[in-house]
Formats: structure tokens, sequence, C-alpha cells
């Protein structure tokens, strides 16, 4: 027997072994585009409101506060104030508490719903003291 293959791997003392000073980049990577992805696939999902059909118009931008009070009127005729449905009846005391006097809401108003509900939306603003603004999407270029 050789003195070459009597030697066994432990009885090295730790300072025959070389620095390993590499960080595994891969992991690090790996797990960065995985957090990317769940981060696009969720980020539309995670956008608040209601979903409305805005009728396409050609009208110039509106200046409105960084967060206005939004209304929304869906196309069978609810009508939400931020993400809370309201009931018709109780729309008016409901803005009243909400609107300071001059300020800007904006209403989204899907195109299918009824205009005389608009009119009683924009009316129901006005009462309260607010600036009615409807929300439009402009007409494909």
């Amino acid at each position: 027997m050789s003195a070459i293959g009597t030697r066994r791997r432990g009885a090295q003392s730790r300072t025959d072994l070389p620095m390993n000073a590499e960080i595994n980049v891969t992991a690090l990577v790996d797990v960065a585009f995985t957090l990317l992805v769940i981060f696009m696939i969720t980020a539309p999902i995670m956008q608040g409101g209601i979903e409305v059909n805005l009728p396409e118009v050609a009208a110039p931008p509106i200046e409105t506060p960084s967060d206005p009070l939004i209304i929304t009127i869906a196309e069978d005729g609810t009508v939400f104030v931020g993400e809370t449905e309201i009931p018709r009846a109780a729309l008016r005391e409901s803005l009243s508490a909400l609107v300071d006097g001059g300020d800007r809401v904006v209403i989204r108003a899907d195109s299918g719903s009824r205009t005389g509900l608009l009119v009683e939306v924009i009316g129901a603003v006005g009462a309260a003291g607010g600036r009615p603004a409807i929300a439009t999407e402009p007409p494909p270029s």
C-alpha cells in the first residue's frame, strides 16, 4: 500500500483548505425573477375600482385633486361612492356628508347606464356643494 492511499480526507486540517468566498447568485436571481412574475400577475388584479365601460369622447383633461371623491354608476344602475354601494334613496344624504364645499367629484358612468340616473347623481353632487366632473375615455387614435 502506498502512502498516498492511506491518507484519509478528514485528517487534513482546516488551514489546508482554501477559502471559498463566492456567493451563489443563481438562487438569488431565481427568487428575484419569481417575485417579479408574481408582482406582474397580481398588479392588474390589485387595482381598485369598479369596472365600467366609459364612453369615448374627445375632451380636454380637467384639473382634479390627487385623491378626488369618485362616484361610479354601473350599467345595471348601481351607484358606488368609492367602492361602497349606496342606495339611490340615500345618495343625497351620503354625498352631503362626504362632500366639502367646492370639492371636485369625478363621476364614472358606464356608457350603457341610464342618462336619467347620471343627471340625478350630478344633481346630488351639486346639492351637496361639490363640482361634478364626468370621466370619459379618449377615442382611439
